[in-house]
């Protein structure tokens, strides 16, 4: 047994003569029983341990006492994790599986975010091979022994950040990768149309409200993100005339009023041009189709893919009542709006976003659903060898097979009941496992595998060979376990076949994303789901732009950064910042001019005239703490004030 060494993340053991180091997997070392428990025979038509373990001690007797053998039960190779990460000592460099990081992707134009019950039409070319598929693998023949020679071509494509932003980018522009110029000039316009379609649907003009431009619309963006940071539970708590509770950046950049009338006209698309339900090109998602066209190409060219990717699933939390709103018992955040995602495994960087309603009404819709979104997802990547981890949800054997042709290797959970999956791993036919106790069968690359670690799970992979059996980590440190102790070896924790550990490794690209994103949160809720899509997808992209910065700079700060580590936060105050920049509004503007000017107001027209017919509190007398009403004040100012000396005391 080989030693291992501090900062190893595990050691591959050969407990039989006969393995060759350079061999991807020998049939006859791999059975398709792979017990832990010595004693348990299995079924008939499995091999059982016993068996597995005479046969290995007389083709290689001088290793019968082999700790290894003690585990596996067989001329399996044996993984000890003792790190974090999965990383191949001996066959680092073999065909089954490499731990490289890095990864590739093309640059493709097309949107792939919508809702999955209206685009029917649109991917049926992609999901016209699955009914032959499923026919194929449902055939007597089609699984055998796990004693076939898998090959898995190296990843060698580009990956990483792709921009040509020099050390003196900061953080702005990085953001305005995922987050051009142009998408402001669109939400400027449109908002500016559709507060006029307001005011001509109601009939009366607004007298509040002026046409905004690019300049306060990336202030309103930027004060959202703060919001995220210093988090009161009702906006109009940032304009407060508390010092203990008000803010005085907010208070300079916009007034209140001016920030709720953004609010209510804030726009992405035509309302005059949207075509009705049942009309010709009706589209579901029309409210925000120009933001995920544009946030779906940007976030698809700025990042090339690393080598292992994730599909997932991730909620966005809601408060009241709408149709897209999907109930996951399963999930921390039970009811919200799922969002499927592609994210890095590494990084968690998400390329690729698609949204969901509707859930299926029966096993073979949601098979063909998750087939359906995970090629979708996948567009663009076929020929490049990429490592995809995905859930149950989605793992299917026609699935698998249809990746394995477009070049792409997959791995992940699955149902056993799910048609395709080889009869004798069911678990009607394997009956009660031991802990560490796992069968195989194998069809070229692609291998279902049933093990038991804290529960039955079934999996398929075609990114591993058979008979690898990895050890996680346990409770004794790595100096306490002796080379050829088996007891010691057995202590660091239940053994796993090669396809688990890889999926407990790599199936962490959106957990990854998610966390960063639900730090800081972004906007305010509304009555109004769409607006929801958008602040999650302005938040997706102060994400991806942290990570792009993160990996292009190696860790090195902004210039002008003084602190010890530039994290998320710091990331995103200064974006905040910058995209406020020196931005005040007319109020703002106005204030500046009243304290140039407070020694003569009346010469630039501030007069005490009369304001309304209602009375309304006097502005000086409440920042005194007192409470009078006026009909009177100044209007340049748009405060109340009382007749004497509020006037003159409140210019000054």
């Amino acid at each position: 047994m080989a030693a291992r060494k501090r900062g190893e993340l595990f050691t591959i053991l050969e407990t039989s003569a006969d393995t060759e180091p350079s061999a991807v997997s020998d049939g006859e070392d791999c059975p398709l029983n792979l017990s832990v428990d010595e004693e348990d025979e299995g079924e008939p038509e499995l091999k059982s341990a016993a068996v597995v373990e005479a046969e290995e001690e007389e083709a290689a007797g001088h290793e019968t006492e082999d700790a290894a053998s003690y585990i596996a039960g067989g001329g399996c190779n044996i993984i000890l994790v003792t790190g974090n990460g999965i990383k191949h000592e001996e066959y680092e460099e073999e065909s089954y599986y490499a731990s490289s990081n890095n990864c590739s992707d093309t640059t493709s134009t097309d949107s792939d975010i919508d809702f999955s019950d209206l685009e029917e039409e649109e991917h049926a070319g992609l999901f016209a091979p699955y009914d032959v598929l499923d026919d194929e693998c449902t055939s007597p023949d089609f699984w055998g022994e796990p004693d076939q020679v898998i090959s898995i071509e190296p990843f060698t494509a580009d990956c990483g950040p792709q921009h040509s932003l020099g050390d003196d980018a900061d953080t702005l522009d990085y953001f305005r990768l995922l987050f051009p110029d142009s998408l402001f000039e669109h939400m400027v316009e449109q908002t500016n149309n559709y507060a006029l379609y307001r005011q001509r649907r109601s009939g009366r003009s607004d007298p509040h409200w002026h046409p905004t431009d690019v300049r306060e619309m990336r202030a309103y963006v930027g004060l959202n993100i703060l919001m995220g940071i210093n988090q009161l539970p009702d906006y109009g708590m940032y304009w407060a005339s508390d010092i203990f509770i008000g803010n005085a950046g907010f208070k300079k950049t916009m007034t209140a009023r001016r920030f709720e009338k953004l609010n209510q006209n804030l726009h992405l698309c035509d309302r005059l041009s949207e075509p009705s339900k049942g009309e010709l090109g009706y589209d579901g998602l029309y409210k925000i189709r120009p933001l995920l066209d544009m946030v779906g190409n940007t976030m698809w060219d700025s990042y090339l893919p690393n080598r292992c990717l994730t599909v997932d699933e991730c909620s966005i939390a809601t408060k009241g009542r709408f149709s897209p709103t999907q109930y996951m018992p399963s999930k921390p955040l039970r009811k919200g709006l799922k969002v499927w995602m592609l994210c890095d495994s590494r990084s968690g960087y998400c390329h690729r976003t698609r949204l969901h309603v509707g859930k299926p009404s029966d096993d073979v819709s949601t098979a063909a659903l998750g087939h359906r979104m995970v090629m979708s997802l996948v567009r663009g990547l076929e020929g490049r060898y990429h490592h995809l981890f995905m859930d149950s949800f989605f793992t299917s054997v026609p699935l698998l097979e249809r990746l394995l042709q477009d070049g792409i290797y997959s791995c992940g959970p699955t149902n056993p009941y799910r048609r395709g999956y080889p009869d004798a791993l069911k678990p009607r036919n394997v009956g009660k496992l031991d802990p560490g106790e796992f069968y195989q069968c194998q069809r070229g690359n692609l291998v279902a595998t049933v093990t038991r670690d804290a529960k039955v799970v079934s999996c398929l992979s075609s990114n591993s060979a058979p008979g690898i059996v990895g050890i996680g980590p346990g409770s004794k440190r790595d100096g306490d376990v002796g080379d050829g102790d088996a007891s010691s070896l057995s202590a660091l924790g239940i053994p796993r076949p090669l396809p688990l550990l890889l999926y407990q490794e790599n199936m962490r690209g959106v957990d990854l994303c998610d966390q960063l994103r639900e730090c800081y949160q972004v906007g305010r809720p509304c009555k109004k789901w769409w607006r929801y899509f958008l602040w999650f997808y302005v938040n997706l992209c102060i994400v991806n732009a942290y990570i792009i910065l993160r990996e292009s700079r190696g860790g090195v700060p902004p210039a002008g950064f003084n602190g010890k580590e530039f994290t998320q936060r710091h990331f995103r105050v200064r974006l905040a910042q910058q995209l406020i920049g020196d931005y005040q509004g007319a109020r703002g503007m106005e204030r500046a001019a009243r304290k140039r000017h407070a020694d003569s107001p009346l010469e630039y027209g501030h007069r005490l005239e009369r304001m309304s017919e209602r009375s309304r509190r006097c502005r000086n007398c409440t920042n005194k703490g007192l409470r009078h009403e006026s009909v009177f004040g100044c209007k340049i100012c748009n405060v109340h004030l009382c007749r004497g000396g509020c006037f003159s005391e409140f210019h000054k």
